[in-house]
């Protein structure tokens, strides 16, 4: 374990994280959601979005299955414990895919094809072809589901709803800090990558994803009740804050957009150990029965 001014925040070895996802595995089937008591719908436009927003989650964690199983396959060779990491963790993003699947059953709906702005960003993801872009990827589009279901758990008086969110906010608090060292272990594996690229890709997803912010809130507003406003804030905070201490990343938010949201670095850095996207989080995340959903 290491902290400190010149290193950044607190990280763990491959090891730790392994052992982690381990210990996490041998319960994860243990849970299960209760649907006993329907769900009192405010409106079928409520029920629709709730549908589209459960939708977007399970087309997520599909995705990140996938990435996670075909990196595992791919950096097995050279580092194996990374790899078990990496398909330990494409479990758990299969597991969430499971549960959604049953959600959305319980819902009313179903799996629905891809909207034209969720359809994009998957294609493109999808042609990624190194691995360190993958990551990246990946690790920013972790870090903005974790932030919308915090504020949508925030908001959610329905228990199975509240208990669905649970999982997936707790369980994302561990995530964001894994691709951290993903995202750290695959760079340190190409040190020859070129930050400039890495940089452009970073700043083309950032603005996207604030972007996507403005697209999600036709469909998913009358469900989860975040303003457009207090959403894409709450991107660019998480986003910006996934950065600004890792400086051997070197990966540097557009400060014009931080300056538009009156972001700074001293205030990104304030609560850093309890920050929903800090190793700390992810340690208070590994027992899932001990976290209370008071604390998410």
């Amino acid at each position: 374990m290491t902290k400190n001014r010149e290193s950044g925040p607190l990280r763990r070895p491959t090891s730790w994280w392994l052992g982690m996802l381990r210990r996490r595995a041998e319960r994860m089937y243990e849970e299960k959601l209760d649907l006993g008591e329907p769900i009192v719908w405010a409106s079928e436009a409520e029920r629709q979005a709730a549908i589209a927003f459960f939708n977007a989650a399970f087309r997520a964690e599909e995705s990140g299955l996938r990435q996670a199983h075909e990196l595992a396959d791919e950096i097995a060779s050279w580092d194996p414990e990374l790899a078990e990491c990496l398909r330990l963790y494409g479990d758990e993003e299969g597991w969430h895919r499971e549960l959604l699947t049953e959600f959305l059953a319980y819902l009313g709906g179903e799996v629905r094809p891809m909207g034209r702005v969720t359809g994009t960003f998957y294609r493109l993801y999808g042609k990624a072809k190194r691995i360190e872009t993958i990551v990246l990827t990946n690790l920013m589009f972790e870090t903005i589901g974790s932030t919308t279901y915090r504020l949508a758990l925030r908001r959610a008086r329905h228990p199975a709803v509240r208990h669905m969110l649970t999982i997936l906010t707790r369980d994302e608090s561990f995530h964001v800090p894994l691709n951290v060292h993903f995202l750290r272990e695959t760079l340190a594996r190409n040190p020859g990558t070129s930050r400039l690229r890495m940089q452009v890709i970073h700043d083309v997803l950032y603005v996207a994803l604030l972007l996507s912010s403005y697209a999600s809130r036709r469909r998913a507003e009358a469900f989860d009740h975040i303003p457009f406003r207090v959403l894409c804030r709450a991107y660019a905070e998480h986003l910006a804050r996934l950065f600004v201490k890792e400086d051997d990343l070197q990966l540097r938010p557009p400060r014009l957009l931080l300056w538009i949201f009156g972001l700074t670095d001293e205030a990104l850095r304030e609560g850093e150990d309890t920050s929903a996207v800090s190793v700390r989080a992810a340690e208070a995340a590994v027992d899932r029965e001990r976290v209370a959903v008071s604390a998410l």
